[in-house]
């Protein structure tokens, strides 16, 4: 019987030492870019792109800068006017976020994949892939 005290104490106690469990929960994509790609708008977007940035778009990745991204991303949204965006799984580490999402247009859906870096505690796209989804 004292053993499983023992054990039942030192298992509590491991749990009060652990604190914060928010540290297990995959942090969260900034609300600012979900709203710039339900928006279908580059410039609101262009705010959390780093200063260069792996862009892909239906199979053509380059590494552009913020300013050249913009373009090519308001280009891509006037071409193709969004009409929804959502999330379909997200996670990451301390420093790092990625959020894998559909992007459906007037001109067809599309898989959209980010990842978020923090950099002086501000959160940065350092790629963005725009995937055209195959007809089935």
């Amino acid at each position: 019987m004292k053993q499983i005290k023992l054990y039942l104490a030192v298992f509590i106690g491991l749990l009060l030492m652990s604190g914060n469990t928010t540290g297990f929960l995959p942090p969260d994509i900034p609300d600012g870019i979900i709203l710039a790609l339900k928006k279908g708008s580059a410039s609101d977007l262009a705010k959390y792109i780093n200063v260069n940035v792996e862009l892909t778009i239906d199979g053509n990745e380059q590494i552009y800068s913020k300013e050249q991204a913009e373009l090519i991303l308001k280009d891509f949204f006037i071409k193709n006017p969004v009409n929804s965006f959502s999330i379909i799984h997200k996670g990451g580490k301390e420093d790092s976020r990625y959020a894998i999402g559909n992007l459906n247009t007037v001109k067809g859906d599309y898989r959209l994949t980010l990842l978020v870096k923090i950099k002086d505690n501000m959160p940065y796209i350092h790629q963005l892939r725009i995937e055209k989804e195959n007809a089935q």
